[in-house]
């Protein structure tokens, strides 16, 4: 109702800007006065107030001067105007309800928000963790990898990312909604050599990527 009410005084504000300015032409200022007393008359409906009756060029009716029967008839006019604009607010309300509905259903509007605090795994060298959304009926996974590189120390390799390690899956959908099971599956690989226990120079191997472990738990 505030905010209602605040567009309404800012477009009678703007309205009453041009009509002081003189520079409109007769007839644009005979419509724009009666758009101020439809919007003031609209305005008193929805807060209760009393009806304010006029004649047909916006001027208010002086009771002393005119009928019982005049200002009735004119008091009659002015209630089916200001219901019919009623009427028709509510009804581009109901359109305007109805096309977001659509357009909601109609596009991807669910997210899933991650934040990795820790990777609690003692791993020995440095690491890649990566984190999907898993169909485990259908075996496949329904998004991209957020790939996090962790270090041999226990810290993110980026450490300007320390405390901000954090990704939104946002290509769910209305079809993903329906799926009877969604996973969310975190795999870590190994990046270094061969064997942990590789001592031996002559052998020695670096930057290998080798499975580590997995681990996974239902998202949905």
């Amino acid at each position: 109702m505030f905010r209602s009410v605040r567009h309404m005084i800012y477009d009678l504000i703007e309205w009453r800007s041009q009509i002081l300015s003189g520079t409109l032409p007769q007839d644009e200022l005979k419509e724009l006065k009666k758009k101020v007393t439809a919007k003031i008359d609209y305005g008193n409906r929805i807060l209760d107030l009393d009806l304010v009756v006029r004649d047909e060029d916006g001027n208010i009716l002086d009771p002393e001067q005119t009928s019982t029967i005049s200002l009735f008839r004119a008091h009659e006019i002015a209630s089916k105007q200001v219901e019919e604009r009623l009427q028709e607010e509510k009804s581009q309300k109901q359109n305007i309800d109805i096309n977001r509905q659509a357009k909601f259903a109609a596009t991807p509007s669910f997210a899933l928000f991650v934040n990795l605090k820790n990777v609690v795994c003692k791993i020995g060298e440095d690491a890649e963790v990566l984190m999907s959304l898993y169909d485990p009926l259908e075996s496949k996974f329904i998004s991209e990898n957020y790939l996090v590189r962790w270090s041999s120390c226990g810290l993110p390799k980026d450490i300007d990312r320390l405390h901000n390690l954090r990704a939104v899956f946002t290509d769910l959908g209305s079809k993903d909604l329906k799926r009877e099971k969604i996973s969310f599956v975190c795999q870590i690989v190994r990046v270094g050599r061969m064997e942990l226990r590789d001592n031996n120079t002559r052998k020695l191997t670096s930057g290998l990527r080798r499975p580590f472990g997995v681990a996974g738990t239902s998202a949905a």
